[in-house]
């Protein structure tokens, strides 16, 4: 790897990229190969105590070492400082021949608050002081989340934020996938449409570490003028006593974001960080076609003539712009309401295999004991299903604190618990022995779990965790650990048991068996609704690319109106496996599915057990054309 040294600068040329060190700045310009600049990345980082500023100084001139890395040839490129928070600071360069990968190394105690990349606050030579930005070169972001307004590419001054925290409040709603890949791309053309990928160069920085030391809640991208750093919130959880190196920063020339994603989790796998291929081998019956029952419920919430509201997108009210749900669609999970809405399908001849009892089934979210008013006789209910040769899938929200006791809750300062807490054994013994009542022969028997709400993860520095051990995980590692813990648990209790997220980090491969496309938003920036269709096409690539051998739920909810229900009915057994959240009608519209409706899911689900459609699972992201207009359908039962 060539390393060209004139007066006052050095620069390091690939087949991918050059990068140029110019001699008395902190700054590296990362190109393409034919010039084309990507970024004066900075060499500034800031990792901040909570009660400390980390501001640097006295930067040193970049010292080079070439050498080789794990059989690879790699330049090495250091650049040290002073600073006001640690006894000893630096960043580090690797230079590749397909990449860069970039850390920040520090020495000394404290507890973490903020820690910036690419950038961060210093005392310059010039006089220059504040917070250093590297700067964007390139015209928009990939960010990999479904987001609300709709926006795949967005301009690179918007922001972005990938991880675990959000909800339907204004600013929130980043939450669908939780977390998704932490792998961002930079392109050079605009996006002519919400879900429109461009054609030509991109670079990907992805966020590479073991999942226990992924103890932020988020990455956001956080870009000002034509500038932009990228922030880790580690929440003031997280104690250094000497050492502490940041996760690693790869970036890499890639020919799309799909190939970016691709390669982020190769990065994940080569490094033992993410698995290889799923813990379980699929069962057959887990590529069944679904039936949800959430969309029924909120329909069936809806007073008749009434205008819609809109419908909620993480199914629950939100504080911002009134209510997000129709109010009563969770006290809807109700034995007899679903019996009806199942027979009706079935007299439609629209049979599903697995059926999701939805929210709410229980009496407190956080002890998982059945509601004797809605579901009388929950373990008969479901021995009934079994009968019929279905299985049944118990809808799980993740960390709500409903009737857990205060040492096994995350709490705020008044001792209000605020979530369940995977740091405290005692929750996790706790969730253990749920799961094992709730799947296992002497409980209810139920076959798996579709979990939700992920993106409710506690944040904050004022926080406390009266039950947690002292090295107990904070952030995205919590959240693994949580859901480990009951992913090993429903395997113990029911070998073929299913688990069902919306986590479609490749790290997350270990915990679950199938991945959520979840709720379906509404529009893009300019107010332009955006199709289902395209929505989810665009979630299944991501999926695709992320995890390509978990399969995929399909999912339904809330879809605007008939016109774009129809066409994804169609699509669903090409994005993964079928899943039908309607029974009467649709909640958002009111328009009730008739009979040749339900033909066309009936047909569908035909094709797709025949295997007359592409298989539900596999590799790769699927080629999806966008339909426009609504199928038709010849005969009505």
């Amino acid at each position: 790897m060539p390393l060209v040294q004139a007066p006052g600068s050095h620069t390091v040329t690939t087949a991918g990229y050059q990068l140029r060190l110019q001699g008395g700045q902190p700054v590296a310009v990362l190109a393409a190969p034919d010039g084309r600049i990507w970024s004066r990345l900075s060499l500034l980082a800031s990792l901040d105590h909570t009660d400390l500023t980390d501001e640097s100084f006295d930067i040193g001139e970049p010292r080079f070492s070439p050498g080789r890395c794990n059989g690879e040839d790699v330049i090495e490129i250091e650049v040290s400082c002073r600073s006001t928070a640690w006894s000893a600071k630096s960043v580090l360069l690797r230079c590749f021949d397909d990449r860069i990968e970039t850390v920040v190394r520090v020495r000394g105690t404290g507890t973490l608050g903020e820690v910036r990349l690419l950038g961060g606050r210093a005392f310059l030579p010039s006089g220059a002081c504040g917070t250093f930005r590297s700067s964007t070169g390139f015209a928009s972001v990939f960010n990999p989340t479904p987001t609300e307004p709709v926006q795949v590419v967005r301009p690179a001054s918007a922001g972005a934020a990938l991880g675990i925290v959000g909800d339907a409040s204004a600013g929130r709603l980043h939450g669908i996938f939780s977390p998704p890949p932490l792998c961002l791309a930079f392109g050079r053309e605009s996006a002519a449409h919400a879900t429109h990928v461009p054609d030509g160069d991109w670079l990907s920085v992805g966020v590479l570490a073991a999942v226990d030391d992924l103890r932020f809640t988020e990455l956001r991208y956080d870009p000002l003028d034509d500038g932009f750093l990228l922030v880790l919130d580690y929440d003031g959880h997280t104690t250094v006593d000497d050492r502490f190196t940041s996760p690693t920063l790869v970036l890499r020339p890639v020919t799309d974001p799909w190939r970016a994603l691709e390669r982020y989790r190769e990065d994940l796998v080569r490094r033992g960080f993410a698995p290889a291929r799923p813990a379980a081998t699929p069962a057959a019956w887990w590529t069944e076609p679904v039936f949800c029952g959430w969309g029924a419920q909120c329909a069936a919430a809806r007073v008749p003539g009434q205008p819609s509201a809109r419908p909620g997108h993480l199914a629950e009210p939100g504080p911002i712009g009134g209510p997000e749900v129709l109010p009563g669609a969770a006290d809807l999970s109700c034995q007899d309401r679903y019996d009806g809405w199942l027979g009706r399908l079935a007299a439609h001849g629209v049979v599903p295999g697995t059926v999701v009892v939805d929210d709410r089934w229980q009496l407190a979210y956080g002890t998982g004991e059945p509601d004797p008013q809605r579901w009388p006789d929950l373990r008969g209910w479901i021995a009934g299903r079994h009968a019929a040769g279905q299985r049944v899938l118990l809808w799980w929200k993740a960390w709500d604190p409903g009737g857990l006791p205060v040492p096994e809750c995350v709490t705020d300062p008044a001792g209000t618990p605020v979530a369940a807490d995977p740091g405290s054994p005692a929750y996790l013994d706790h969730l253990t022995g749920l799961v094992a009542r709730l799947l296992g022969p002497d409980g209810l028997d139920a076959d798996g779990f579709k979990i939700d709400f992920t993106q409710r993860a506690p944040a904050g520095r004022g926080l406390r965790r009266p039950g947690a051990t002292p090295d107990a995980p904070w952030g995205i590692a919590a959240l693994h650990r949580m859901l480990a813990t009951l992913y090993r648990a429903a395997k113990a209790a029911k070998p073929d048991a299913l688990v069902v997220t919306h986590t479609p980090h490749p790290g997350f491969g270990d915990v679950c068996d199938m991945i959520r496309l979840n709720d379906i938003l509404d529009r893009d920036p300019r107010g332009v609704v955006v199709p289902a269709v395209d929505q989810l096409a665009f979630r299944r690539s991501v999926v695709g690319a992320s995890l390509p051998d978990h399969l995929v739920d399909t999912d339904q909810w809330p879809i605007a109106d008939l016109t774009q229900w129809r066409p994804y009915v169609v699509m669903q057994s090409r994005l993964g496996v079928p899943a039908l959240y309607y029974a009467e009608r649709l909640d958002s519209s009111g328009e009730e599915l008739t009979g040749q409706d339900l033909a066309l899911v009936a047909s569908t689900w035909c094709d797709y057990r025949a295997g007359r459609v592409p298989a539900a699972h596999g590799r790769g992201r699927p080629a999806l054309p966008v339909q426009t207009d609504p199928p038709r359908v010849e005969t009505a039962t």
